[in-house]
């Protein structure tokens, strides 16, 4: 039982991590184009946060069941893999650099149990029911495809969005232009903090249903007396997905909003200020962008990273205006941290797997 509450714990606090590392993502745009000031964003961003973690569970029966062999999911293969993704939230986080917590988490995961199983074979790596991609599962279908495809449609759609605002806004007077997209952007980036819960706080969510689902199966909580019996999870049927309580959703959501409440201004410095300079209406594309496809993806159950869609977008925004608008330099230190999240977090989850293995702790 006290593997379980450490387990739990460990969940939460990335959680929390996850709340202020992340928070830049919906907030940055509105705090750079001064709409609103710092602590109304943030606590906007963590009121909308907690209603989007709350409204769905497609994203976490992904991260329960969807990824890796649920069998070898053991609890000490959770708390690694949830070592792995904290360790590196909290180096990018002190560079001030948005890398995804989404990826952080997912290759953890897989990196702890390759570790665990010592072969690749735990990983789901594909699979498609009845021949719809759409619904596929597996670490090609719901990672590494959304890990490229999702922020390339963040940068293409925020392009097309603002360049056809330029042509429709061309006659307006900018005084016009900044009070309109100034009342607009407060609603663009309430969407974007509810697709950020909806997708962000589910993630763990996954994990917590999956440490029960695992600690139901091996016999660990049958000595539960009868009022604590709601900790029990019953393993899903095959080819069915792991039920995720209510109880889950409000812990999870709650703590997420926490830490977002926390807020994360080493990161809004480097997306709202460093990158490209911004106006209300290139804030509201940004967002708008971002949101539909992180919105999109979560429909389908795809835990897509809410930083590399903000980020792409904003890119894509700041291209419409011109190339040069960009600062590269900010750009190329940005899409390192992209690409290394995956492999990075899986090593860190996969050495500290294999280091309970060699103290003989990973029964």
């Amino acid at each position: 039982m006290t593997l379980i509450i450490a387990v739990i714990v460990v969940a939460l606090v990335f959680e929390y991590i996850n709340g202020f590392h992340d928070t830049a993502n919906s907030i940055a745009t509105v705090v750079a184009t001064k709409v609103l000031t710092p602590r109304q964003a943030v606590l906007m961003a963590a009121c909308t946060n907690l209603f989007g973690a709350l409204c769905g569970t497609a994203v976490a029966t992904t991260i329960a069941s969807g990824l890796v062999d649920p069998a070898v999911a053991s609890q000490k293969v959770l708390i690694c893999a949830l070592g792995g993704a904290i360790i590196w939230n909290l180096v990018t986080w002190r560079a001030g650099l948005p890398s995804s917590s989404s990826h952080a988490l997912i290759g953890g995961l897989v990196g702890a149990a390759v570790a665990k199983a010592g072969t690749w074979s735990v990983v789901i790596w594909s699979h498609v029911e009845d021949g719809h991609w759409l619904t596929a599962k597996g670490l090609l279908w719901k990672v590494i495809v959304p890990m490229f495809g999702s922020p390339l449609a963040g940068f293409v759609v925020g392009f097309i969005l603002m360049s056809c605002l330029y042509v429709l806004l061309r006659q307006w007077k900018p005084r016009t232009v900044y009070a309109v997209f100034g009342r607009a952007q407060m609603f663009s980036a309430a969407g974007m903090g509810v697709m950020h819960g909806l997708n962000d706080a589910q993630k763990t969510m996954g994990i917590v249903a999956l440490a029960l689902a695992a600690a139901t199966a091996e016999g660990r909580l049958d000595g539960l007396p009868a009022w604590l019996s709601f900790l029990r999870v019953p393993t899903p049927e095959p080819h069915q997905s792991l039920s995720i309580a209510l109880w889950i959703k409000v812990l999870c959501a709650s703590v997420m909003a926490s830490g977002t409440a926390a807020g994360g201004w080493r990161i809004i410095k480097t997306l709202g200020h460093k990158m490209v300079r911004l106006q209300p209406v290139n804030g509201f594309a940004a967002e708008t962008t971002s949101a539909a496809i992180i919105g999109l993806a979560s429909f389908f159950g795809i835990p897509v990273s809410t930083t590399h869609n903000i980020s792409a977008a904003i890119m894509g925004v700041g291209a419409a205006k011109r190339l040069n608008a960009l600062k590269w330099t900010v750009v190329e230190r940005m899409v390192w941290a992209w690409f290394l999240t995956l492999p990075i977090c899986g090593t860190i989850a996969y050495l500290l797997m294999r280091a309970l293995q060699y103290l003989g702790l990973d029964n």
